[in-house]
């Protein structure tokens, strides 16, 4: 059972200081390793950060030898009501920077607010003077925390950190999400036309491309998973990228087939024409915006190897 902090002893509450230092001193040193090779500059400073929080714990510990000796009690946060938690940040497979300095900024201001409560349930002067020592070096590592924006910004690093931001997003969500689309929207097409003109039957042509949609997702989320582990590439987990290709493929599939939902064939197709000019202009802006290619160049690219395949469909559906 949780007990209440206003029930805990002197003992236990500087049993519990001394675990939330040590528990966040190891939270700060994986945030660091997590971070370093992306961002340097904020592991460093999560490095300090780590180091000053283990420096707390030590100074914790002499002080409850001082009064109650060697055995300190195992007294957890999770053992006290409404004390401090910490949601497992740490642990989660994609980690940005802003969720780490949020985080950090939050760990800083909860533990500022335990040791300015504990103080005032502290009579041994000894004690509470090193408490309210340690809820002021808490609030200036809050400032520090909040500041870690700004000392960037200042120094010019925030822009390399955005940047690798920038190419970690592309290559981890963007390039396996542009495949899928491309695969799906582009080799889809010769199967539903082709069926579309071949039967000049709406529903056949809506169940021709549904299967060749789901197919090509399934067979792309697949290979693009089992491609690359992701970690000499930095490309992110493979089961992650796995699926967003997946899922684009499939979507990509589904966009121009869906309009053969439409029973009147004419309609269907008129409807379907539209909707993969749109597909590729959506493919051609995203290649642009993302992967520095000339609009023009994009464009050219995506809509002749589209057009190609159409044209391919509608002449082996006629044929």
């Amino acid at each position: 059972m949780a007990r209440s902090f206003d029930t805990l002893s002197e003992q236990e509450i500087l049993a519990l200081a001394i675990g939330a230092e040590e528990d966040d001193s190891r939270i700060y040193g994986e945030f660091a390793r997590r971070l370093q090779e992306a961002y340097p500059d904020t592991a460093k400073t999560l490095l300090v950060m780590r180091d000053e929080e283990l420096r707390h714990a030590h100074l914790l510990m002499e002080s409850y030898k001082a009064a109650y000796g060697e055995n300190i009690l195992f007294i957890r946060r999770q053992d006290v009501k409404g004390f401090i938690t910490r949601k497992p940040l740490w642990l989660a497979n994609l980690l940005s920077v802003d969720q780490v300095r949020k985080e950090v900024e939050t760990m800083e201001y909860e533990a500022q607010k335990f040791y300015e409560n504990a103080a005032k349930r502290t009579s041994n002067l000894s004690v509470r003077k090193l408490l309210n020592e340690l809820a002021i070096v808490e609030a200036s590592h809050e400032v520090m925390a909040s500041g870690f924006h700004e000392a960037l910004d200042a120094s010019g690093k925030l822009k390399a950190e955005k940047e690798t931001a920038r190419r970690m997003f592309v290559l981890q969500y963007i390039q396996p999400g542009l495949a899928g689309l491309m695969d799906g929207s582009v080799s889809t097409l010769a199967p539903v036309f082709a069926a579309a003109f071949a039967t000049r039957d709406s529903h056949d042509a809506f169940l021709v491309g549904m299967a060749a949609s789901i197919g090509a997702g399934i067979s792309m989320g697949f290979a693009e998973a089992l491609s690359d582990d992701g970690k000499i590439s930095g490309r992110g987990h493979p089961y992650v990228r796995g699926s967003i290709c997946g899922v684009m493929t499939t979507l990509g599939g589904v966009g121009h087939t869906l309009p053969f939902l439409i029973p009147g064939f004419t309609v269907a197709m008129s409807v379907a024409v539209a909707v993969v000019a749109v597909e590729l202009a959506i493919i051609s802006w995203i290649r642009h915006r993302y992967m520095d290619t000339p609009l023009v160049a994009a464009t050219f690219q995506v809509v002749v190897g589209g057009v190609l395949v159409f044209i391919t469909g509608i002449l082996i559906g006629s044929a």
